[in-house]
This record gives structure tokens, sequence and C-alpha cells, in this order.
């Protein structure tokens, strides 16, 4: 079977646009290939965090997992520091990666705008994630277009380790889904749904209630137009709206504009909130189901164990290549 490689950053609650971009592929891939969940608690630390924060998060997104569909039985569920490879992989990645390619990175830019001098781990975050996705041989990484920038560094720092060292990394390939893949801010259609927005309204949490879910779309930018089509360059707000009513019915964009082509943005709103409810609800009561119980722990436990001797036997193998090692 073919592999994929997939993680999440325990940096708070996960959002809609965590889910509809990249997570609700998991379930399916778990059934075709070779599948490899993380929790990847290295890469949310260039950013502050609170340690015991930091260590219930780790928990909550492991929980999510489980609450979306992720069989433990069929995918290997882990915590990325638990796995020193990582690190050790990433470092080996450096010495093969140029600053110049890294500070042409979109995200490291967007973060480190204003700033005199930044920290390091963001400038080379993306080697980590390379380091991720090459460790495990991976042949599928399921991606929000936010992150295919990444990706295809991750290719070229493959291919580059490849013709200097001999064919030692599978160059991956991205999967992203074709309804939607970037879900933007519902109070900024300017900038993607993200958890560092300050306001809670900006997003929908997958564990959020259903009065949260009816408030926050109730506050959903609009424009004065009063009419629902999808414009992405003249209306981004309720372009994003469509956009994300389509994506969890399995509706076109035009369909949907069909749909509410006579309707006011009141009445739309209120029956995404409603899909939006009906697609969380068994996520929100499967997550209370699991998190804070043994087997949780026990799944982590043996996931973290099976992710280890996988990536012994590649840290092995680049090892030798480079010639590092007695």
């Amino acid at each position: 079977m073919k592999k994929v490689f997939s993680g999440v950053q325990p940096t708070g609650n996960i959002h809609l646009g965590n889910y509809l971009g990249a997570m609700r592929q998991f379930t399916e891939l778990q059934d075709e290939y070779d599948t490899m969940y993380c929790i990847v608690d290295l890469h949310s630390i260039t950013v502050e965090q609170d340690p015991a924060e930091l260590k219930e998060h780790i928990l909550d997104v492991a929980a999510l997992y489980l609450a979306i569909g992720v069989d433990p039985k069929k995918a290997t569920i882990f915590v990325q520091s638990n796995v020193p490879a990582h690190s050790e992989l990433a470092w080996l990645l450096m010495c093969n990666s140029y600053t110049g390619e890294l500070s042409r990175m979109t995200q490291y830019k967007e973060k480190s705008k204003g700033n005199e001098s930044s920290i390091v781990g963001l400038f080379t975050y993306p080697v980590l994630m390379a380091a991720d996705i090459l460790l495990y041989d991976t042949d599928v990484v399921p991606v929000g277009e936010d992150q295919r920038q990444h990706l295809e560094l991750t290719r070229d720092i493959a291919r580059r380790f490849n013709t200097k060292y001999g064919e030692t990394f599978t160059v991956p390939e991205a999967r992203t889904l074709k309804t939607a893949t970037r879900i933007m801010s519902l109070d900024d259609p300017g900038k993607k749904m993200s958890k560092s927005n300050e306001s809670e309204y900006s997003r929908i949490a997958l564990l959020d209630d259903e009065k949260k879910i009816n408030k926050t779309i109730a506050k959903a930018q609009t424009d004065s137009e009063g009419h629902i089509r999808y414009d992405e360059k003249n209306k981004p707000a309720v372009s994003n709206l469509i956009n994300i009513y389509a994506t969890i019915t399995c509706k076109t964009k035009e369909e949907v504009e069909n749909l509410y082509k006579d309707s006011r943005y009141s009445d739309f709103k209120k029956d995404l909130a409603t899909e939006i409810e009906r697609l969380i609800k068994p996520i929100r009561e499967r997550f209370s189901e699991v998190r804070g119980s043994k087997e949780l722990v026990d799944i982590l436990k043996e996931g973290d164990m099976k992710a280890k001797d996988r990536a012994e036997i590649m840290m092995k193998k680049v090892k030798d290549k480079i010639g590092l090692g007695y």
C-alpha cells in the first residue's frame, strides 16, 4: 500500500478550516493507504506555549482524530516529540537546504512581518515538516492549499538529497479536496481561518456547541449586495460561506447558488449553521467519550512505538548515505 502522512498542531481547538481543508480526508485515506497521523507538537513551539496547556492540547488533537473517525487499527496515531528521529532528520535536511529557499516561504514572510528578528524555528519550520514527511517514505500528503508551498519545498529537498547521495527518499505528492481547499476567516475573508485569530467569531471550532455555531455564523461577514452568488474577487465573504456550504453538503458552488438565488443572507446563514451543526455534533459527542479515557493513552503509546520502529529504518539508511557513525 502507498503511504500517507499528515499532522496537526496542538495549538488550541481544531477548527472547521482544518477539517474541511485536510482532516476530512483522513478517514477515507485510511482505507486506501498505509496512514500515519501525527500530533506535531514540535511545530507548535515556534510560538510561545503554556506547558500545561500544550500537554492537554496534545491529547485534545489525539481525541479529535478518533472523533472524526480515524481508526487506530488502520492508521498509526502518534506524537511527534516522542519520536526523536523527526528532530534528527530535520537537522540533516537543514544541512542540505538553503536560506534563500526558506526565506521565500510565504508563511514565514507573513508571521515574521514587522519584526526585526524572529525565532529561528519559525524560519526552519518547513524543513522539520519535510523531515516529518520524508521519514516514513510518504507517497501522499493530504494538505490545504496554504501548505502546498511547503510540500513543494519538501519535494525539492528530497530530490536534492537523492541526487547528492543516491536514491533515499520517496518524493511525495500533494492531495487536496476538489470542492474546497482553503476556508477563509468568517470576519475577514482576506485571511485564512486560523486558531491564532484573536476574534472567537472568526472561526467555527470542531467542539463548538450549537448555540455558538449559530451566533458565529450570524455574525459572519457578508456584503451590501444582498445576492447569494459565488464571486471570489467581488464577493469574497459570501463566496467563502458558499464554499463552506458546498464542501459540507458535497454540492457544487453552482448548485448552492441556484438553491439560494432568491434567498436572503439571513436564511442562507441559518441553513449553513444547521449543516455545520449536523456535521460537528457526532464529532463533539465522540470526543467527549474518548478524551479522558485510558484507551486514548494506550493508542498513543502503541502509535509512538510503531512510528519509532519505522523511523529508525529510515535514519539508518540516511546516516549510511551521508557517512555518519562508524
